[in-house]
């Protein structure tokens, strides 16, 4: 009888550490209550439109396939498109998710938003893009002033003192592509050159390649063009070709069809982010915070600049996570 008994405890014994064990393994976290709950991130970006989302995208899923959560990504039609951005950040706040992920186009309006989500114990962190708000838990990102100043510094080293350069900013009030142009031209104005035009395109293709085309017609000697964006750069590089001017152009973020354009003989350069690790590492410190766990204030994503010699071994990395 006594054998029995032991070997009875020991069953139950056995039983609640593998029903412990098995709440771990399958992605469940301490909530803010603490008690156990599946957890879920919503990631809200700028825009879900350009490549360069899309790979923040992939790798907020990626991480939230790995680690058992579920992950909602949206974003608006543009990055022009700031209330929609807001809208659908309080459309995601009031689903009560685990944590937030955002990237705010223009950090000043969503700040009561988000304060509302700190009252409700929602932890938001912040990648791309900074801003300023109690109970902000970490920003995960490239410092746009930095990259900026290092394209344009790349962008110096291919021209002579006296060139003139054009400079192509994203959406108005935008700080990210705002501190990329801020830091571009600090840049090529210390290098000596002269900035003849600083215009916005939203950080649009289209509408990129329509100012170049009108800035065209005032400065048909320009040498060079900074853009805050690849895809800005892109449509520079369109109205540049139909005019069949030699210009050198850089933009910034690093997605697939700017590196190809380089491989092509297209863009010059571009000053590569990390969006997929922003992703990754925003879903990761998203379940820390859930958790409970400690997380660095900010992360820095770091950068690489892009031009003809480094653009295969790149292209192969943008595949590699592509998949």
């Amino acid at each position: 009888m006594k054998k029995f008994s032991w070997l009875l405890l020991i069953v139950l014994v056995v039983g609640v550490l593998t029903a412990c064990g098995s709440d771990e393994s399958s992605g469940e976290v301490k909530g803010a209550s603490g008690s156990s709950s599946d957890a879920s991130v919503a990631v809200v970006l700028k825009t879900l439109s350009s490549p360069y989302w899309k790979y923040v995208e992939a790798g907020a899923k990626k991480a939230g396939q790995e680690l058992g959560v579920d992950v909602t990504v949206v974003g608006p039609s543009s990055e022009a498109e700031v209330l929609e951005q807001v809208n659908m950040l309080e459309d995601q706040i009031s689903q009560n998710p685990s944590a937030i992920l955002l990237s705010p186009t223009q950090p000043d309006t969503i700040i009561n938003v988000v304060k509302d989500a700190s009252r409700n114990d929602i932890p938001v962190l912040l990648i791309d893009t900074d801003a300023d708000f109690e109970g902000k838990v970490t920003f995960i990102g490239t410092d746009n002033y930095t990259a900026g100043f290092e394209g344009g510094t790349a962008l110096a080293a291919l021209l002579k003192e006296g060139d003139k350069v054009a400079l192509i900013s994203g959406a108005l009030g935008n700080p990210s592509t705002d501190d990329r142009i801020k830091g571009a031209k600090e840049a090529l104005q210390k290098a000596g050159m002269e900035i003849v035009a600083e215009q916005p395109a939203n950080s649009d293709k289209s509408e990129a390649m329509s100012v170049m085309e009108n800035i065209l017609e005032k400065h048909g000697d320009i040498k060079a063009v900074f853009s805050a964006n690849d895809d800005m750069a892109l449509g520079v590089l369109r109205a540049v070709q139909a005019k069949k001017l030699d210009v050198k152009i850089f933009g910034t973020d690093g997605t697939e069809e700017a590196v190809q354009s380089i491989l092509d003989g297209g863009l010059t350069g571009t000053v590569a982010q990390s969006p997929y690790n922003m992703g990754y590492e925003g879903v990761s410190n998203a379940i820390k915070a859930i958790n409970g766990e400690k997380v660095e204030e900010r992360i820095d994503s770091g950068i690489e600049i892009v031009i003809a010699d480094s653009a295969q071994e790149f292209m192969d990395f943008l595949k590699s996570i592509s998949k």
